[in-house]
């Protein structure tokens, strides 16, 4: 019976050690994380547009096309 009690209380501190070793790893990971900063990170964008007026003419062609489309469907499916 006593080495039953004994292998539980090993057993617990194996348990105990990997879960210190797996809560420092856990640790060091969080402490390694390079998260962006916001000020050097956002220098990328810097020279690009902000406005997506270039291809707003594109857009306008191809939502008159489908709704060119839609009218040409529903006058042919009436007659």
């Amino acid at each position: 019976m006593a080495l039953f009690v004994r292998q539980d209380e090993n057993r617990t501190e194996l348990q105990k050690r990997l879960a210190t070793e797996l809560q420092d790893r856990a640790r060091k990971k969080a402490e390694e994380a390079d998260l962006p900063d916001g000020v050097d990170d956002s220098q990328f964008i810097k020279n690009t547009s902000q406005h997506s007026s270039a291809l707003i003419g594109v857009w306008l062609a191809v939502g008159a096309l489908v709704i060119a489309a839609a009218i040409f469907l529903i006058v042919q499916t009436s007659n």
